[in-house]
């Protein structure tokens, strides 16, 4: 189990063809509810489609260090590119984390928690940012988040919420991102302080020293202060 916490296994994912079928792999469980929310979307006029399934330590890892790096921009909480030279090793792990997990960390290790967006008003060759601007009211992937928060509000999106609902203080509200709550709230609670400090010792990380010291507050911060809806059916 430690390694489908920590992206460190596939055998809990779909099949090959259910991949090329919705566009990204994800976990078994999460085929047919997914499906049966994609027909529903689409008697409402939207093409849901994923962006992002599951994602391996290695590749999150990789994200990961880019940024530390200075090779992949890091944001503020406004989405703006921060001056990496300016922080602090403290402030630079943190504002990593506002928007991009911890490798070990990533609810996509999962493959419960998908990015989405509408490929019917997708222009052709436009490249998905995945950013606050898509997806809030006047934006191009509004009108189906807009639909989307009718069925999760009362429950009714078939197992499927939003755990960065609101600004926590933690990770920054990715309304582009959705959990299934079934399979990915056991996972939550099982990914320990001690599960993810297991991962992060043993890997090439960037900033290793500076994660290790603030291990405690990360997984406090940016692990488990999430939306835990539970009223899903």
């Amino acid at each position: 189990m430690t390694a489908v916490l920590t992206g460190k296994a596939e055998h809990h994912l779909c099949t090959s063809a259910d991949a090329v079928s919705l566009g990204a792999r994800v976990h078994r469980e999460v085929v047919e509810p997914f499906r049966s929310l994609k027909r529903e979307a689409r008697t409402a006029g939207f093409d849901l489609q994923i962006l992002s399934g599951y994602r391996s330590f290695e590749q999150q890892l990789s994200i990961w260090n880019r940024k530390a790096s200075g090779k992949l921009a890091v944001l503020d909480s406004d989405a703006v590119a921060l001056d990496v030279e300016a922080l602090s090793k403290r402030e630079l792990v943190f504002a990593i984390l506002r928007w991009s997990a911890l490798p070990g960390a990533s609810r996509h290790h999962w493959g419960t928690d998908l990015d989405v967006y509408d490929g019917a008003v997708t222009p052709k060759g436009y490249e998905i940012e995945l950013i606050p601007e898509e997806v809030n009211a006047g934006g191009m992937f509004g009108p189906l988040h807009e639909w989307l928060d009718e069925r999760i509000a009362p429950g009714s999106a078939l197992g499927f919420f939003r755990p960065y609902d609101e600004d926590r203080q933690g990770v920054a509200p990715e309304r582009w991102h959705l959990s299934y709550a079934p399979v990915a709230t056991t996972y939550m609670e099982q990914l320990t302080t001690a599960v993810l400090r297991a991962a992060v010792e043993r890997a090439d990380l960037q900033l290793r020293d500076t994660v290790l010291m603030q291990l405690d507050e990360i997984h406090e911060r940016f692990v488990i202060n999430v939306n835990t809806f539970g009223r899903f059916s």
